[in-house]
């Protein structure tokens, strides 16, 4: 008969707990990604550094050293730039992909939270809960990573005055780009992997 009570009183927390994860699930979802946020507002305040380029102070007078350039060295100088012209609007569009596909994910996460949150409290199908939670913690400290990986490229685009001439200048922009732009598409699977989700 004391077994008969326990057991009720169990099945009756249980139906509680999974009761009332479930109508919190976008609460509990929304304090994971403000706490996620207030992380990354605050590694942004830590992070500084700026993408933008004063060529005159990092390559000195641009004209004087075209000026200095044979016909071929300047055609060359054509088809690189025009390449990189046609080049760097896609690895834009490729940053801006990463971004917005993590807003999706985002919304997915949260729309689809009551059904992984109601099977936390089953012992068989309590993992899917459990890994739920886990990718949700990683999805939000993405940004994070993110952060660092802008940062990285902001020192990096910093330092492009240690290039000799124009033509090392360019590529080791359109390097430190393509960089950024593989690194951003990677911070998922690290934030996933430090986190253990699947």
């Amino acid at each position: 008969m004391d077994f008969e009570t326990y057991a009720i009183y169990k099945w009756i927390l249980k139906a509680f707990i999974a009761v009332y994860l479930v109508t919190h699930t976008f609460d509990i979802t929304m304090a994971i990604f403000e706490l996620a946020q207030n992380v990354v507002q605050q590694s942004a305040g830590i992070i500084t550094g700026t993408t933008s380029i004063d060529f005159t102070s990092v390559i000195g007078d641009v004209s004087t050293q075209l000026e200095a350039m044979g016909m071929g060295e300047l055609f060359g100088l054509l088809v690189e730039t025009m390449l990189l012209k046609i080049t760097m609007p896609i690895l834009s569009f490729c940053v801006m992909i990463v971004l917005v596909g993590r807003m999706i994910e985002i919304y997915i996460y949260c729309s689809i939270g009551a059904i992984p949150f109601a099977t936390m409290t089953n012992r068989e199908w309590g993992q899917m809960g459990n890994n739920y939670l886990r990718g949700l913690v990683a999805l939000g400290l993405q940004g994070f990573f993110i952060m660092i990986c802008v940062a990285i490229y902001a020192v990096l685009i910093g330092q492009i005055g240690s290039g000799a001439n124009l033509h090392i200048a360019i590529w080791q922009c359109a390097g430190y780009t393509v960089l950024l732009c593989f690194s951003l598409f990677k911070t998922s699977a690290v934030s996933k992997s430090i986190f253990n989700t699947h």
